[in-house]
């Protein structure tokens, strides 16, 4: 083989080689960095991982929030209609956190609770995150119940 086309060869080899292990990299990284979001049914049932990091979506239970005097700790559960998981989260929540509002939780289980890195609130009276909508909804369908905010069912003559 000429030196010339062989050199070429070895170059072309490197590139896709690198090339390889720069999208394995990224691929990594982003695999790592992503949070799916689960309703406590879904993660009562396994489908988030014990050790995962993940979005938890629902709304605040009524009657469920406590926070312990002189501290930020703050304890509440969300529920999805169906369930309703334990949360622990330690430092300043959303001024428009309020139980019977939708609410995303950040962080990971521990033991038989959610512990709460990040806490977003519902902002305004229409907003609902897609996914949360998505899921709430089909709880609805489930138990026949008519969602907040949907003009009640009337037959047409």
């Amino acid at each position: 083989m000429n030196p010339v086309r062989r050199n070429r060869l070895l170059l072309i080899l490197a590139l896709v080689v690198a090339a390889g292990i720069a999208a394995t990299l990224v691929t990594w990284a982003i695999q790592r960095n992503i949070t799916y979001l689960y309703t406590p049914s879904e993660v009562l049932r396994g489908e988030a991982g014990q050790h995962a990091r993940f979005r938890l979506g629902g709304m605040v239970a009524a009657d469920s929030f406590k926070r312990a005097p002189g501290s930020l700790e703050a304890h509440f559960r969300v529920t999805d209609g169906d369930a309703q998981m334990p949360v622990v989260y330690n430092g300043i929540l959303p001024d428009l956190f309020r139980e019977k509002q939708a609410v995303i939780a950040t962080g990971r289980m521990e033991g038989d609770r959610f512990v709460a890195e990040q806490v977003l609130a519902k902002h305004d009276e229409t907003y609902m995150p897609k996914e949360v909508a998505d899921k709430m909804g089909m709880a609805h369908k489930k138990h026949d119940v008519q969602a907040p905010g949907a003009a009640p069912a009337t037959e047409m003559k």
